[in-house]
């Protein structure tokens, strides 16, 4: 029996609703994903995860970092490996075993992939709107999604979304877009403060009409936690595969 390797990649981003692919794009941002159109079998003019096949002397995620750029144009600094995928009828061209990587990227990263000229055969869609995707991939967005929002909690998630300075309303409003579900300012303020995720600065946003509110940044367990201590958690993470 042959075995094909491949890899995907579920990358996040908070884009605009509106977003075309010229590039024009109004607020309220959600969460998406790209999609690449396919133009051949299997799954002709159907809409797939970025991804390819893995060289014989590549490693996996040199593999994804390769084919990601090559359909969409992006580079993230960072690749995550998420699950790997491997049902015998995933594919109807024989046994293929497909690693996934998944990763967060900021709007200036996908619009500087656009000023590249990437590929005109992606499309950003929501990320929970994605459904009747070839292959198996409906089942491996709703994975990356689920685990996505079982790790909201933690700063590097602001960190990677909104930068390395946020407010609790900045960081809320991921939140919100992340989980798809609106959050009381206070008790976000409250338990957020409470949980370790986050430390308070000594810099304020600057700009507005009122009074300039507190930067924040992502608690590094290195640094801000005391000896001993476990990781901080929040009562907004998920728990629970989905079916």
């Amino acid at each position: 029996m042959d075995l094909r390797v491949a890899v995907s990649t579920v990358i996040f981003a908070l884009r605009p609703l509106e977003a075309t692919t010229s590039g024009a794009a109004t607020a309220p941002s959600a969460l998406a994903l790209p999609l690449v159109h396919r133009t051949r079998e299997p799954f002709g003019d159907r809409w797939a995860l970025p991804g390819g096949w893995v060289r014989g002397d590549e490693p996996l995620e040199a593999a994804a970092r390769r084919t990601l750029a090559e359909t969409t144009g992006l580079r993230p600094s960072h690749l995550e490996q998420l699950y790997t995928f491997g049902h015998p009828d995933r594919s109807p061209t024989g046994r293929v075993v497909s690693v996934v990587y998944t990763a967060l990227v900021r709007e200036p990263e996908v619009a500087a992939a656009r000023e590249q000229e990437g590929p005109e055969n992606v499309e950003w869609a929501p990320a929970d709107d994605a459904a009747g995707l070839a292959f198996d991939h409906d089942e491996v967005v709703r994975y990356a999604l689920w685990r996505l929002r079982t790790k909201v909690a933690y700063g590097p998630l602001a960190q990677a979304l909104i930068g390395e300075r946020f407010t609790l309303s900045q960081l809320r409003a991921v939140h919100e877009q992340v989980l798809g579900q609106g959050l009381d300012p206070a008790n976000f303020r409250r338990q957020v403060e409470a949980s370790g995720t986050v430390v308070a600065t000594d810099e304020r946003l600057v700009g507005g009409r009122h009074r300039p509110p507190r930067l924040y940044r992502a608690a590094d367990p290195d640094v801000d936690a005391p000896p001993g201590a476990s990781r901080p958690r929040s009562p907004y993470e998920r728990a629970g595969p989905p079916s």
